[in-house]
Parts: C-alpha cells; sequence; structure tokens
C-alpha cells in the first residue's frame, strides 16, 4: 500500500547558533583539557540530548556551586549568563571558572552596565524566570533594573525621571512581540535610550524570518526544541501569528502522535538554537515510516558568525 505524499519545508538556518557551539565546545574542550569531572552551573544549554551527551562524556551538571567538592577541576558557567554574585563566589572559594556566556548576552551586561554608570533607570524587556533574565538583572544591584513583558505593562510603567531612562532586551525574545513593547515605551517615554544594536540576537531573528518564509505554504510546523528554551518557543508563536494553522515544539520523534499526523500534505521544520541537527534528521525519518516525503529546503540566509573560546581553552594555549 503506498504511502501518502508529503513535503517538508526545511527552514534554515535553524538548530544550532554560535554561541551555543562556544558553551558546547567550552564544555568538550575542558574535559579534554582537564579531565572529567568538569563542573557545570545549570544547563549550559536548553536542550536535554546536549545535556545528556556531555554527561556521558564526563560533564557533570550542577544547580548551585555549593554543590560542587573542594578541587581544581573547573566550574562552567552557562550559555545564558550568570548574576555578579556567582563568579564572585567561585572566585571567594578558588574555583577555577570558565565562563560560556554567549557573547551577544554579555554585551547586553555591558549595556546595562553603563546605563547605570549614566545614571540611567534601566528597563528590561524579558520573560521573568528565564535565566538571561536572572543573570542580566544580576549584573547590577537589587532594584536597578525594572522587567516587563508585554505593552500593557509599557502602558503600565512608572517610572523616576522619562529623561533619565533606557531600555534593554533577552537576546531570545520575538521580535515583532518586542518591537510592539518598544513602541509604547518610546510612545510614552520619547526620550528614553536603546541599543546601538539591537539586543535580540542575530540566530533569533533570522529563525524567526525563515519561520514567517514558509508559514503560510505548509499545513503544520514542527519546531525542534526544548520546553524551556525560550527562543524555541517563539518560533512556535511566529508560525501560528504568521499564517501556519497549527504548530508544535518537540523534543524528539518519539513525542509525536501519529493520530493527530495525519492527512497532511506540507509541513515545516524548524529548531531552536540549541537543538542539533541530528534530532532534525531524526524527525525526517520518522515521517519517512508514515509517508513518502520530499524535502524542500528553504534557505532565508546563510549564517558564518562564531565566537572564540576563553583563552585557556584555546588549541596554541598549553594546557595547565
Amino acid at each position: 500500500m503506498s504511502k501518502p505524499a508529503l513535503k517538508i519545508l526545511l527552514a534554515a538556518p535553524r538548530g544550532f547558533c554560535a554561541g551555543v557551539v562556544r558553551a558546547i565546545d567550552i564544555v568538550e574542550r575542558a574535559l579534554e583539557v582537564y579531565g572529567a569531572p568538569v563542573y557545570v552551573r545549570h544547563e549550559i544549554v536548553h536542550n536535554k540530548f546536549v545535556v545528556d551527551g556531555l554527561k556521558a562524556k564526563g560533564a557533570v551538571f550542577v544547580k548551585e556551586l555549593d554543590e560542587i567538592p573542594a578541587g581544581d577541576h573547573p566550574v562552567i558557567f552557562s550559555a545564558h549568563g550568570v548574576p555578579k554574585a556567582i563568579p564572585a563566589e567561585a572566585q571567594r572559594r578558588n574555583m577555577f571558572q570558565l565562563d560560556a556566556t554567549c557573547p551577544l548576552v554579555t554585551k547586553v551586561h555591558l549595556e546595562a552596565q553603563r546605563h547605570h554608570e549614566d545614571g540611567m533607570e534601566i528597563i528590561l524587556i524579558g520573560h521573568a524566570g528565564h535565566p538571561e533574565v536572572i543573570g542580566t538583572k544580576g549584573q547590577l544591584p537589587k532594584g536597578a533594573v525594572v522587567l516587563i513583558e508585554t505593552p500593557e505593562d509599557a502602558e503600565a510603567l512608572q517610572v523616576r525621571d522619562p529623561s533619565k531612562l533606557a531600555y534593554i532586551t533577552q537576546t531570545t525574545l520575538s521580535v515583532d512581540d518586542t518591537a510592539d513593547v518598544i513602541a509604547v515605551l518610546r510612545r510614552r517615554f520619547p526620550m528614553i535610550r536603546g541599543p546601538v544594536k539591537e539586543d535580540i540576537c542575530y540566530a533569533t531573528t533570522n529563525r524567526q524570518e525563515a519561520v514567517k518564509s514558509i508559514a503560510e505554504q505548509i499545513d503544520m510546523l514542527l519546531v525542534v526544541g526544548a520546553p524551556n528554551s525560550s527562543n524555541s518557543k517563539r518560533l512556535v508563536e511566529v508560525g501560528v501569528k504568521n499564517g501556519c494553522p497549527r504548530a508544535l515544539l518537540v523534543q524528539r520523534a518519539s513525542e509525536l502522535n501519529w493520530d493527530e499526523m495525519q492527512g497532511l500534505r506540507s509541513i515545516g521544520l524548524t529548531a531552536g538554537a540549541s537543538a542539533p541537527e541530528v534530532l532534525v534528521n531524526e524527525i525526517i525519518d520518522a515521517f519517512r515510516a508514515h509517508y513518502d516525503v520530499t524535502v524542500e529546503k528553504v534557505t532565508l540566509r546563510e549564517e558564518n558568525v562564531s565566537f572564540k573560546l576563553p583563552r585557556e581553552l584555546r588549541q596554541d594555549q598549553p594546557a595547565a
């Protein structure tokens, strides 16, 4: 019995961004240079498959520094960034620390510090409780950063001095939703200072634009990513808002409910910035068991960004 035809529009760019590649490389290189165990505070990136793979190589993931035994094994901070108090505590305990914070997150941290030094009240657009937001707020004294999430929050915002106001944003937000919030801030506070270059990172923007380019052509969008991945969840939302009738976030092919996958003619497939390509291929293979699949690559633009490893881990540096 022949299988029904299905076209898969494979969106690009998708998957790993430069910050994620750097963070994973830091853990793997630290294991090569210093040996296991290497300790990592929180998930290095938001992807269980990646984290489990690093655990198998000798990485030990902890919630807080006090779980790490005394010794000279490295402790690595995740790509999302950490409050200043964390590296300060690591230094107090004489820990050898390696910072895997994405350089584009560090850019936001530095912006926040400059605004604070200039006497500005700082508005952070982001999602409460996200590690990146916790890390960014933690760069400055308590109360120096006010978090808002929605245009409604921006409408209700009360500030000390409208002439001394600046905003920064989480790097993994919806581009369009964030623009709506910024529009309210600029209308209410015309003197507000924003970033010279947008804080939402190139990878988040590119993946959302790629989804927009296919959203109206497909019956369903599948986003490969973790439920705690902000940029992955935004891709689901962007798909629906731009004309796709249905969008799902999935971690692995085993999560697919095939009773709900009947009668499809075309689907879109993408991956969040912390999801490896092997999981995308796993999804495609799963569909081949049920459909006669044709894969069409839809490439919006090419990415060639890369970030250097910390000096201690570069190949041209002698091991400690």
